[in-house]
């Protein structure tokens, strides 16, 4: 066991993602990959089908979801933070959070979710940076490793030895230069890091129908040659194989994202 994926969206994300759940979870079982995760955006809606399809294929299911951060002071759009349940009360928690943010804080038709929320419902949750859309990730990007580091010194603290700085690798512009900064940032804190991979789609070949979808979320065309592209082919599903050779110079991020699954554990109770 090399790599375990942590990171994906589904079509339950709506927006950025057309990975059915059935395929995914088979890709994982041919590749031999014990565990898999689900982190759609802002949702839980495909949890239990996902769950269930991965009990059913002998993978160990891990559930999670891409959260929009609140801006704080002196930000003008929202972060993104990877959380990942470690049992039924992080499940329980992480379901409160996505209500609250629904119910309490849509903005800009995205659920926000307010940071001091987690003094309450941080338990049972693994916390992942959010790569370049995470508040350390755009702090490196911008050159304030100042605050990146005030920044991911306090997640730190709010999760206790549950808090891991994400490296990505999918070909978009700036993740290599958020590698290396985020490498150094890791030891100068003493955080441990971890691989993840982007996956909206399922091969290669279904890259123009996420665009399509991409483009329908947004009201965009595909045509529109000054239209934002914020996806790249490569960020289908990947086998261990070639995570390892993609991250062949950071063997704690790898191993890192086994440990990750390990440390989660939930048991669903169905039809009740």
């Amino acid at each position: 066991m090399a790599f375990v994926h942590l990171r994906a969206h589904t079509e339950f994300s709506v927006v950025d993602g057309t990975l059915r759940i059935d395929d995914l979870v088979a890709a994982a079982r041919q590749d031999g990959q014990p565990a898999l995760a689900i982190t759609d955006l802002a949702n839980l809606f495909g949890a239990v089908k996902f769950y269930k399809a991965c009990r059913g294929k002998g993978v160990q299911p891990l559930i999670g979801a891409d959260l929009w951060m609140q801006p704080e002071a002196g930000e003008k759009n929202p972060s993104r933070l990877l959380v990942l349940v470690q049992d039924s009360r992080g499940y329980h928690n992480l379901c409160e959070l996505l209500a609250q943010a629904w119910t309490a804080n849509v903005q800009r038709a995205q659920a926000w979710v307010k940071w001091e929320w987690f003094d309450t419902y941080g338990d049972g949750l693994i916390v992942l940076s959010g790569a370049e859309h995470g508040a350390v990730g755009q702090a490196l990007l911008a050159g304030d490793a100042t605050r990146a580091a005030a920044i991911a010194a306090r997640i730190a603290a709010q999760f206790p030895d549950r808090f891991y700085l994400e490296l990505q690798r999918a070909g978009l512009p700036g993740q290599e230069a958020l590698v290396r900064a985020t490498v150094p940032l890791a030891a100068q804190l003493q955080l441990p890091v971890v691989a993840t991979h982007p996956m909206q789609f399922l091969t290669p070949d279904d890259f123009e129908a996420h665009e399509a979808r991409v483009c329908i979320a947004e009201g965009e065309t595909l045509g529109n040659a000054k239209r934002v592209k914020r996806f790249t082919r490569d960020q289908h599903f990947k086998t261990q194989a070639e995570m390892a050779a993609l991250f062949a110079d950071v063997p704690s991020a790898l191993a890192n994202s086994v440990q990750i699954a390990r440390r989660c554990a939930l048991t669903l109770v169905l039809g009740k």
